[in-house]
């Protein structure tokens, strides 16, 4: 593993302990509170240590050689475990907008005080650990990725605030269910988004940052390539993506062919991200010329 995987992975670990010990802290002051809206804000920061946790993983597991069984590694067992936790999140969803709405019939008692030192300890945390973050590295994917997600949990604990302070001058218990429904439709976005990017990867989608006519266009641009057919581009994870393609070139000699397939390799790097390339040189045209090729089942 390199210096820079473990550099980053000593960040992921701060903070998702500090987080661990957030949600810890807002589960029972919730309960003490009697604090719907912080047991939601709660199920919402346990998003982002699962989020957290998983970029953890793929970055550990991005460093394990393959094997003649997985020849792809075990990249989406970060896409199965993301699949699994937006689904239990939808259900967490589901039981805070069935609370809020008993305590929007019949509004219960709330320690106001209790909620507001519990979610002020939780905003300034959120705000430390993307502070944090922020100075580490801004260039990686996972990290930024966290940062936002923290400061999603940074917005919630100040929703919290707000509900808590409504409620000591005013005591409008209401306001409570309210934040609590807020946090749950965020916690609903963000896990809908979970899912189908999941299934879209499962499903052997093209990556949603790239273009189809724009990776064509940009290989047919290269002096030498004639033609660019049975094009396939996927997702082995989040951040791994995969091309294969026919690539119809002029009748050359070997080594120029390289020269092209270097070219080609180059640009799907730096301009797409796609990594691992599979490319089938021909010098006469196929009988099928379409960009894309459907598969018989």
């Amino acid at each position: 593993m390199s210096i820079n995987h473990k550099r980053i992975e000593g960040k992921f670990r701060v903070a998702i302990y500090t987080t661990l010990t957030i949600f810890i802290a807002e589960l029972l002051g919730g309960i003490w509170a009697n604090s719907l809206a912080l047991l939601s804000d709660a199920a919402h920061v346990f998003m982002d240590i699962f989020s957290l946790v998983l970029s953890l993983i793929a970055i550990r597991v991005s460093t394990l050689p393959s094997t003649d069984t997985k020849t792809y590694g075990y990249h989406r067992m970060e896409v199965f475990a993301a699949l699994i936790n937006g689904f239990t999140l939808f259900l967490i969803s589901l039981w805070i907008f069935y609370k809020a709405w008993g305590r929007f019939i019949a509004p219960e008692h709330i320690n106001s005080l209790g909620m507001l030192l519990i979610a002020i300890i939780g905003l300034i945390a959120n705000l430390a650990i993307a502070i944090y973050l922020k100075k580490a590295n801004s260039k990686d994917i996972n990290l930024r990725s966290a940062f936002l997600h923290i400061m999603g949990d940074a917005l919630a604990s100040v929703g919290v605030i707000i509900g808590g302070i409504i409620i000591f001058f005013t005591g409008w218990y209401m306001i409570d269910s309210i934040v609590s429904i807020f946090i749950g439709g965020i916690i609903i976005y963000g896990s809908s988004k979970i899912v189908s990017e999941s299934i879209h990867i499962l499903l052997e989608g093209v990556p949603k940052d790239i273009s189809i006519d724009e990776v064509v266009s940009e290989i047919k641009g290269i002096n030498g390539v004639e033609d660019v057919h049975e094009l396939h581009i996927w997702c082995i994870c989040s951040n791994v993506y995969a091309l294969s393609s026919h690539v119809l070139i002029n009748n050359q000699l070997i080594s120029e062919g390289n020269r092209i397939l270097s070219l080609i390799n180059e640009i799907l790097k730096e301009k797409f991200n796609i990594s691992h390339t599979t490319i089938q040189f021909e010098c006469k045209e196929c009988k099928d010329r379409a960009v894309l090729h459907n598969l018989i089942h």
